[in-house]
């Protein structure tokens, strides 16, 4: 079974998202589905029931699915060497070949959100950068392109 690690406000993300799933989408979705038949006695021809059967069968998969996330996570509290990037560490980074500097944090896959700046350890990035140190130099491999950066900071 996979172990899924997680930051405080990641399981807070999650048990927030399960909660909306069950308590208000699922009514919605069951709702629809009541009115979808009501309008449509022939259900193999009503592309709305079958809509709404798709989105269902989603959320139910989407619970499902956090339901094993949080059956299977461990909590990542705080970086426990200090200095060092981790699940949980936010660092500015320069690119080498721009002198641009960013700020993000990594984050486990489950939490990952590239554009709120939310990289998962997991990616090309995040895998080049867990247990490096200020001042340290890495290259990133993606499938687009290869490019350097310089670790600046670690929060």
């Amino acid at each position: 079974m996979k172990e899924y690690r997680l930051t405080r406000e990641g399981l807070n993300k999650l048990l927030k998202e399960k909660e909306e799933l069950i308590n208000v989408k699922r009514k919605e979705i069951a709702e629809r589905l009541k009115e979808a038949k009501e309008r449509s006695g022939d259900l193999s021809e009503n592309t709305e029931y079958e809509y709404a059967k798709n989105e269902q069968a989603f959320i139910e998969g989407r619970i499902e699915q956090i339901d094993d996330i949080l059956d299977n996570h461990v909590i990542i509290e705080e970086n426990k060497q200090k200095g060092v990037i981790d699940i949980g560490s936010t660092v500015v980074v320069k690119d080498l070949s721009t002198g641009k500097q960013k700020k993000f944090m990594i984050v486990s896959s489950v939490e990952s959100d590239p554009e709120n700046n939310k990289i998962s350890d997991e990616s090309p990035m995040g895998r080049a950068l867990v247990n490096r140190e200020t001042g340290d130099e890495v290259t990133i491999k993606t499938p687009k392109k290869t490019f350097g950066l310089k670790v600046v900071k670690i929060e």
